[in-house]
């Protein structure tokens, strides 16, 4: 071959590829600072043009050189499988189904870190200077199969596809369904900078105690499972799926927080940015979404028709075809699985779900709303298929919001009652309507349960305690009660009668959000537990005012309807995000976390409560023949009930102004770990969290209107 020859293009007609040997290659891995020692010891493979194999293993700085192969160039793969006893890599594996297979590469590249806190490419790596050829490459440029790992990120030099494509499409290297692998030329040094395999997770706390970060980040998740998972295609896929709705759920955990991006956008409406707190985790710890992939998973496969899997199918669950409307999502990593159940959004047939006629709870005690039961059942084998693949200790989180909340309360005790499983099981839900009876909530006493009510949602107040009946009886007498409230509009008192041996209860350990306006006329709330049901009803009773209902008025449902201290991003979200602020400016301060202030403001809403259930009772009492007055009317018991708790709950809310915070009130079981601090900095980075006034204040709505991101579910107020 004589030398002009040699300074052809490699894919001329004047140089096929030419069987002599003789040529080397040169290649080190590195790092983004230039360091090859994350990669040294790795085994490799090379195929030359002829499909010969050249089988290695990287010096202790990442550098290999290859002599002697015949001309042209040759295919670098390093698809050796990971072997150790090192976990998550040993259990993800080795599991029952969908094994991954993770190779000693990607072990390498999760062990590595970005020189930029975003995640972003860096210019000039010290070892480009040392390259005749430089690639920017990831672990899926180099391994076979890549459906389990995150898209390319954007990069300057990328490898060189088309000539991997021209060697296949010539018939040179080695024989592959797939293109895999990158080129390198003959007689050159190349550096591949690896791109670190880490990925960003929301940050859950696993402690049973109530704590300001789960409050915020549940929200978020509660909010996000109304979003569609955004598989395309949705149905039926046949080589490969993609994410590419935004929001969507899909598109969160596989396209954004798996490929290092921060996301603030969980619904379609939102405008203000709310972001999670995340922390940075080597990829195969990530909330993970399982790979599709026909060649590995045999129940992948396009062939099977209504029993093919594919991501949709094992996170997604929309009932909304088969009549409950009901959708959830789930999830999973190392140390949780989180579940986030969505109320049901649609309105035309939303009054078929408003039956409050109790039914038996079949997996525990007591009874429950049959609407909210009927979802539970039509959602738990999707539930239980799931625990059964991916459970392995983990805590099992579940949120919910509306009738959302309602159902997920269900399903966590369901859960947590299936013998020989050991679930241990933590919920918040937020705006949920009583679910079940006062049998049920004893009987769940065990469950760890954090209600979360905003003060003027009316949801929470119904189904009201005295309701065990058809929608078409019941309706039309809550319509009275409410068009004819009586003096001083006491619609709360109603709610506090009970009739019947078994009346509906809330469960679990209310945290109410109880609204207040700064001294610059900013509105915030305080977070506190009041242990009573007037303010629960009281609630009820102001967005009825708030709305202008007046006594004629017959659609008072729909004015519940509309009132937007029930939404999400408009109410629940940011009263969240100002309370996770506020505590984290009481804990670096070391305040009180009532002041004297807001002390006297909630104390003076408490002492008028009490005031009006007094009255109520002496004006029931009047009504009584002459005789008879003084000696207790049937629901003097009731209220002088609520009376005491009242009294309780003013006593609670006077020990918060001497109560300290601590970080694991704010921060739970992420308190001691070392990702916090960078956790937080990589937060207060985006400006809407760097708000330095003593109370955090709820941001104002940047645009006009109630800040509805989806209908509010019918169901849920009845």
């Amino acid at each position: 071959m004589n030398q002009e020859a040699r300074k052809q293009a490699f894919f001329s007609s004047n140089m096929p590829a030419c069987a002599l040997k003789g040529h080397w290659a040169s290649f080190c891995l590195v790092d983004e600072t230039g360091s090859g020692k994350a990669y040294g010891g790795l085994a490799y493979t090379v195929y030359d043009s002829t499909g010969h194999s050249y089988n290695g293993r990287l010096t202790g700085e990442g550098f290999a050189k290859l002599q002697g192969f015949y001309c042209g160039p040759v295919v670098l793969i390093l698809e050796g499988l990971y072997a150790g006893n090192e976990q998550p890599y040993f259990e993800l594996s080795t599991r029952k189904t969908y094994k991954l297979p993770i190779t000693e590469l990607q072990a390498r590249a999760e062990q590595t870190r970005f020189c930029t806190p975003d995640g972003q490419r860096i210019e000039g790596n010290p070892a480009q200077r040392k390259a005749d050829r430089f690639y920017q490459v990831e672990v899926r440029d180099l391994v076979r199969h890549v459906a389990h790992l995150p898209p390319l990120a954007p990069r300057t030099y990328p490898p060189q596809r088309h000539a991997l494509r021209m060697m296949a499409e010539l018939g040179f290297g080695p024989p592959q369904p797939t293109l895999s692998g990158v080129v390198l030329f003959p007689n050159l040094h190349t550096v591949l900078e690896v791109r670190p395999l880490r990925a960003l997770r929301p940050m859950l706390s696993t402690e049973d105690r109530f704590c300001a970060l789960n409050l915020y980040q549940l929200a978020l998740m509660a909010t996000l499972s109304y979003c569609d998972f955004g598989q395309q295609p949705p149905t039926n896929p046949v080589d490969q799926v993609s994410f590419p709705l935004d929001p969507g759920i899909g598109n969160l955990f596989v396209e954004k927080l798996s490929a290092y991006q921060e996301a603030w956008n969980v619904d379609r409406e939102q405008v203000q940015r709310f972001y999670p707190l995340y922390e940075e985790v080597p990829y195969s710890q990530r909330f993970e979404i399982v790979p599709f992939d026909p060649d590995v998973y045999p129940q992948n496969r396009s062939e099977l028709g209504a029993k093919q899997e594919h991501p949709a199918l094992v996170h997604f669950f929309n009932d909304e075809q088969f009549g409950t409307d009901t959708q959830a999502f789930i999830t999973h990593h190392a140390e949780v699985i989180l579940i986030a159940v969505r109320g049901t959004a649609s309105g035309a047939d939303a009054l078929r779900d408003a039956d409050a006629h109790q039914v038996p709870f079949s997996d525990g005690v007591g009874k429950a709303h049959k609407g909210f039961y009927q979802a539970y059942l039509a959602m738990r084998d999707f539930i239980l298929r799931y625990l059964e693949q991916f459970h392995s200790g983990q805590r099992i989180v579940i949120c919910g919001h509306s009738l959302g909340g309602a159902i997920a309360l269900l399903l966590a005790e369901g859960l947590r009652r299936i013998p020989d499983t050991q679930y241990n099981i933590l919920l918040y839900t937020y705006g949920a309507p009583r679910a079940a009876d006062a049998e049920f909530t004893e009987g769940a006493s065990a469950l760890v349960h954090h209600r979360i009510v905003n003060h003027n949602d009316p949801v929470p107040s119904v189904p009201a305690t005295w309701m065990n009946t058809t929608a078409k009886l019941w309706v039309p007498g809550v319509v009275a009660l409410f068009s004819a409230p009586g003096p001083g509009g006491l619609l709360f008192a109603a709610g506090l009668v009970r009739v019947g041996s078994s009346p509906y209860q809330h469960h679990g350990e209310q945290q109410h959000f109880m609204p207040i306006k700064l001294a610059d006329g900013t509105h915030s709330s305080v977070l506190w537990t009041p242990g009573c049901e007037s303010i629960l009803q009281a609630g009820c009773n102001r967005a009825l005012q708030l709305q202008g209902d007046m006594p004629n008025r017959a659609n008072v449902l729909k004015q519940l309807f509309q009132a937007s201290q029930h939404f999400m991003t408009a109410s629940y979200i940011p009263a969240a995000w100002a309370t996770l602020r506020r505590w984290q400016q009481t804990v670096d301060s070391q305040g009180p976390l009532v002041t004297q202030r807001e002390f006297e403001l909630l104390d003076r809403a408490l002492e008028s409560m009490t005031a009006q259930l007094r009255d109520k009772n002496r004006e029931l009492d009047r009504r009584r023949p002459s005789n008879q007055r003084g000696y207790g009317h049937e629901h003097s018991q009731a209220l002088n009930a609520e009376i005491d708790r009242l009294r309780t709950s003013r006593q609670r809310l006077e020990s918060l102004r001497w109560r300290r915070l601590d970080a694991r009130d704010v921060y739970g079981s992420h308190a001691d770990r070392a990702h916090l601090q960078p956790s937080l900095k990589r937060w207060f980075s985006h400006r809407e969290n760097r708000e330095l006034a003593q109370v955090a204040s709820i941001p104002a709505p940047i645009h006009d209107g109630s800040g509805k991101v989806h209908p509010l579910d019918l169901d849920a107020i009845v």
